[in-house]
């Protein structure tokens, strides 16, 4: 969907998958310093949002989603994943219950995908699954931010931020009450920084959750049986996954940042040598510079050098070997 903010002095249009909000809005590196500093705000408008209402709402999600929330407390975030049955991870949700209907949050395009998902697995149970998409729109606020959510808005309040459900036709007013937009590069950027995965960005076809240190704050270990859940816990009990989440330094002196999907290599192998990982995000950062997040096989030293394409990049671990 295009949000309406696209037309606020100095927007430049998203592509991709983040297409219809602003990738900037004319200063990266201010946008940037204002979220870290906690003003402004991010137009997310364009993700999907879902609502589960119902009496066995709460119990129902806890039987498919990867986190415990048979007993979530009215307006706690929490993140879930949906996985495969081989365990690999199909959905990530950000969700919040206000005490009648669970609020979700997920990547653009999504949403219908999950939603045909959600109502095969309905069954018996007293649940309500809708797309609120055409009519909610999701803003976020930065951690520090003293901006006011609109009364009656469901707000989901995380480390980061807060996440707004914020009804789309009000999307235009409270952007002229929330201080200065920032666009979705410089919120990417801070992702990135704060080492935070994303689906279709960190995960491939076959990513499970351990790679990119998903376990605790989308995985909970000691709850139930759900799909794919065999596949967590025999990896979490008698193995290791086969590639780990790094966060990148890259070499400021390149005038091109890595794209997602750039070969990574060992810097001391010859030019030809073997692929150990790719990029998957890549931004530059106010205060850091070029950096990126990357998937590397879990055997890669964790003080080797490394080449992402040509540009030497220095590893720091996310996710222990």
């Amino acid at each position: 969907m295009k949000s309406p903010l696209l037309t606020l002095p100095g927007a430049v249009p998203a592509e991709g998958v983040d297409e219809g909000v602003a990738a900037h809005y004319g200063d990266l590196f201010r946008e940037q310093r204002a979220l870290a500093d906690g003003t402004g705000f991010v137009d997310l408008s364009h993700r999907g949002v879902v609502t589960v209402s119902g009496a066995d709402r709460l119990g129902w999600l806890h039987l498919l989603l990867t986190q415990h929330v048979s007993e979530l407390p009215p307006h706690q975030a929490t993140e879930a994943l949906i996985l495969s049955a081989n365990g690999h991870i199909e959905h990530a949700l950000y969700l919040v219950d206000d005490g009648e209907t669970v609020w979700a949050h997920v990547e653009p395009g999504t949403q219908e995908a999950l939603i045909a998902y959600l109502e095969s697995m309905k069954f018996f149970y007293r649940v309500e699954v809708a797309d609120r998409t055409a009519d909610t729109a999701v803003v976020h606020l930065p951690a520090g931010s003293i901006a006011e959510a609109p009364e009656g808005v469901v707000v989901r309040e995380t480390p980061y931020g807060r996440d707004l459900f914020l009804p789309r036709a009000d999307l235009e007013s409270y952007a002229g009450k929330a201080g200065p937009p920032a666009g979705i590069l410089a919120h990417e950027a801070l992702r990135v920084e704060q080492h935070r995965p994303r689906l279709g960005f960190e995960t491939d076809h076959r990513t499970i959750p351990h790679e990119l240190g998903w376990i605790g704050s989308a995985v909970h270990l000691q709850k139930g049986c759900y799909r794919g859940q065999e596949t967590v816990a025999r990896v979490q009990n008698l193995g290791k996954p086969p590639r780990r989440l790094v966060f990148l330094h890259l070499d400021g002196s390149e005038v091109h940042l890595p794209t997602p999907g750039t070969e990574i290599r060992l810097a001391d192998d010859e030019p030809d040598g073997r692929k150990v990982g790719f990029v998957t995000t890549s931004a530059r950062h106010h205060e850091l510079g070029p950096v990126a997040l990357a998937l590397v096989k879990r055997n890669v030293p964790v003080d080797a050098r490394l080449l992402a394409g040509e540009t030497a990049a220095a590893q720091e671990t996310v996710v222990e070997p």
